[in-house]
């Protein structure tokens, strides 16, 4: 079992940024794939970055790229989103999601364990 939990969620004007953090606990965290998803009100959760389970690539949406840049730390067993330039559309709630397995990183069904998940709010 893996337990995760996000924190730095919050509110902040368009332009502005934040720092999620996600804390892990429960197994040897190297051997995760790590991913942040996200769930704007009406929508469907949608994949935000990556990391692979080997920990040597990194995948992100089209529409945060070049903004948003996902890292770990083994040591620390957390894994942080750093948010730069958000937009009003940013806004949403976001997980973050660890596997233990091989495969598709922006697809949801990859991840076998989920946080409780942190709000984002953008104001325009």
């Amino acid at each position: 079992q893996v337990q995760l939990k996000e924190s730095g969620g919050g509110l902040v004007q368009a332009g502005g940024s934040l720092r999620l953090s996600c804390a892990a606990s429960g197994r040897t965290f190297s051997d995760y794939a790590m991913g942040w998803f996200r769930q704007a009100p009406g929508k469907e959760r949608e994949f935000v970055a990556a990391f692979t389970k080997s920990g040597g690539s990194t995948y992100y949406a089209d529409s945060v790229k070049g903004r948003f840049a996902i890292s770990r730390d083994n040591a620390k067993n957390t894994v942080v989103l750093q948010m730069n330039s958000l937009k009003p559309e940013d806004t949403a709630v976001y997980y973050c999601a660890a596997s233990n397995k091989y495969g598709y990183p922006r697809g949801s069904a990859l991840y076998d364990y989920w946080g409780q998940g942190t709000q984002v709010t953008v104001s325009s």
